[in-house]
């Protein structure tokens, strides 16, 4: 296990990307289906698109601290592995919900209970961090 935590800023970085290229998936959709901004509905094509993406941006709020709390309280090496799961996970989310919104539940699970437990592990360390 190494001490510098790149392997944690390597995953945290990868889950960003993702999501930027998630964006940019929203605006070839606003070209596609002719959703002009600042609408942010219209074509149901462009929505499922729009909303992939931006549950995406709620979830990295929770799974980006999660993760870093996690890494430095209980271990690195989970960290990344429940990381690359959430990274995974969120682009079966992402291509599932731009087919059909009843197709994304795989990727959902495959991001949200990683995070729940990044969360949660990463409460439990604090809280013993602080107990001593």
């Amino acid at each position: 296990m190494t001490t510098d935590y790149a392997a944690v800023h390597l995953i945290m970085l990868l889950a960003l990307f993702e999501y930027f290229v998630f964006t940019m998936a929203v605006g070839r959709a606003r070209y596609k289906y002719g959703v002009k901004a600042p609408a942010t509905t219209g074509d149901e094509n462009f929505e499922r698109v729009y909303r992939a993406q931006m549950n995406t941006l709620e979830l990295l709020a929770l799974f980006i601290p999660a993760l870093w709390s996690f890494a430095v309280f209980i271990d690195q090496a989970w960290a990344v592995l429940l990381g690359a799961i959430f990274i995974i996970g969120r682009a079966l989310y992402f291509k599932g919900y731009v087919e059909a919104a009843n197709k994304r539940s795989l990727g959902f699970g495959l991001s949200f209970f990683p995070t729940l437990f990044l969360l949660f592990g990463g409460i439990y360390g604090a809280a013993r961090s602080l107990l001593g």
